[in-house]
């Protein structure tokens, strides 16, 4: 029985997953947790996968490995491959005023054509999240550091690199879906724009090999492993959608510290609006995609401000009618991505004295979570992806409120799959396949139970309620995007 490991470097912690490379049967595990904070050395990531790999058992008898990780994080490497200054981290929205500028000077100073210029050359129009904003900030604030910048690489990059001894900075290597963030390389084209990296940088740098879906970077050569294939790995999203196994039609929904829609379609997208990245996926197909910043911690702030656990927080919730009375939250607490506002702030609307209950506002931390991201399902419907199934996944998921009002706000059946880190099992798929050579990767499954599925109202009554939600929250936004 040949083993596979999976790694998912998220921002918060590393988890790893060990299967069967034939069956996908799950052997062990482990994890360890990364520092908080929105730049991290990126040393912190390779200490957190060795006691990872430690809890997990160790590596010795894994055949191969590949590894997810969040994506967009700029790793800088000077000529000698050491890295210049901590990791600027995808949620950090320092370079919001470099994301403008790039914008407007692909337009020649017009907004609107700037953005649908990068949509067309990257799929992507720039925000704080993307790699290339972040290298404008490094030039612009630290230019010392610009000047030695040899090498730019993605989390995941970073420690595949170490995993194979880290020899040389033209031995970085990468796959579609973490290149297809950065917003220099084109999904569409599968290659690089490094005149858009040198107009950010201003300078041209070595950029990791983009290798094909299902390839071997190589093999390891450090403390942990030896000898053992290293698949290429995967952005998280991209890597999540492996591990769920998702084709064209499917949707998938992430409650994680980030919110995430994405579907797995057969064309690239170029959504000038900024709402839909254009991402490709690891498979060889596309992942059109829309990412909210405030997901699972606009539970966490309800629960503090209620100052009540998650269970009392869901108990709450499903005791408010839905609408909540009026009571409407738009969760915009870290700024938002999508729509690109980093400086926006969140805003309870409609409170009145009857209304401004506990319940209520459980209610509406819920509903404005779930609007938000179904604003993200109509945008990829809106530009050419199918939608036929949707899956929520992620920390927020297993909330029994969550599950019950998804479906009113969405209109459509939701389907749960049990916990799992999919991230890490995408990951898993992709060793497995680096190790057989296969045309496409494994076909296993990585649950033992079925998933649960929650079905929609789809009376007239039940679709009314879907639209009441939905306006109120639309209604509630305006009044946000009308700020300057």
């Amino acid at each position: 029985m040949a083993l596979v490991a999976g790694v998912d470097s998220s921002t918060q912690s590393c988890k790893i997953v060990i299967r069967d490379s034939e069956t996908g049967a799950l052997v062990r595990s482990g994890r360890a947790k990364h520092p908080d904070g929105t730049t991290v050395d990126p040393n912190a990531w390779w200490t957190a996968l060795v006691e990872a790999a430690a809890d997990a058992g160790g590596l010795d008898d894994v055949a191969a490995i590949a590894v997810g990780g969040q994506q967009h994080g700029m790793v800088a490497l000077d000529a000698d491959g050491n890295v210049v200054r901590d990791a600027m981290l995808w949620n950090d929205t320092s370079s919001a005023p470099d994301a403008a500028d790039l914008i407007a000077e692909l337009g020649d100073g017009d907004a609107a054509a700037g953005a649908q210029a990068w949509a067309d050359a990257v799929g992507s129009v720039p925000v704080p999240s993307l790699t290339v904003t972040k290298l404008r900030w490094l030039a612009r604030v630290e230019p010392e550091n610009a000047a030695r910048v040899a090498a730019v690489a993605l989390p995941h990059d970073w420690l595949t690199w170490r995993l194979m001894g880290a020899k040389s900075l033209d031995t970085l290597t990468t796959d579609r879906s973490d290149a297809s963030g950065t917003g220099y390389w084109s999904p569409a084209t599968g290659e690089y724009r490094r005149d858009l990296l040198v107009r950010a940088l201003g300078h041209d740098v070595t950029l990791p090999t983009v290798l094909a879906p299902g390839a071997s970077a190589g093999t390891t050569d450090c403390e942990l492993t030896r000898g053992a294939v290293v698949g290429v790995g995967a952005g998280d999203n991209a890597g999540a959608a492996l591990g769920l196994n998702l084709r064209p039609g499917d949707v998938s929904m992430s409650l994680g510290t980030s919110g995430v829609v994405c579907a797995v379609s057969e064309a690239p997208s170029a959504d000038g609006s900024g709402l839909v990245a254009g991402f490709a996926d690891a498979t060889g197909r596309y992942l059109p995609l829309v990412c909210t910043l405030n997901a699972s911690r606009v539970l966490d702030w309800a629960c503090q401000l209620l100052g009540v656990d998650y269970d009392r927080l869901a108990e709450l919730a499903l005791s408010a009618p839905a609408g909540a009375d009026g009571v409407v939250l738009v969760p915009y607490f870290e700024g938002e991505r999508t729509p690109n506002r980093p400086t926006a702030t969140a805003s309870l609307h409609g409170l009145q004295l009857g209304t401004g209950t506990p319940a209520n506002v459980a209610r509406a931390a819920v509903e404005g979570m779930l609007c938000a991201l179904a604003d993200g399902v109509d945008e990829i419907e809106r530009h050419g992806a199918s939608v036929s199934r949707l899956q929520l996944i992620g920390g927020g998921a297993q909330s029994p409120a969550v599950r019950a009002i998804a479906p009113i706000v969405l209109g459509v059946d939701v389907v749960v799959p049990q916990p799992g880190e999919y991230v890490a099992d995408g990951a898993a798929r992709q060793a497995a396949w680096a190790l057989s050579g296969a045309a496409e990767a494994p076909s296993w499954s990585t649950s033992v139970e079925e998933p649960v599925v929650v079905a929609a109202d789809t009376s007239e009554s039940g679709r009314a309620t879907t639209r009441l939600v939905r306006e109120r929250y639309a209604a509630a936004r305006e009044l946000i995007l009308e700020r300057p």
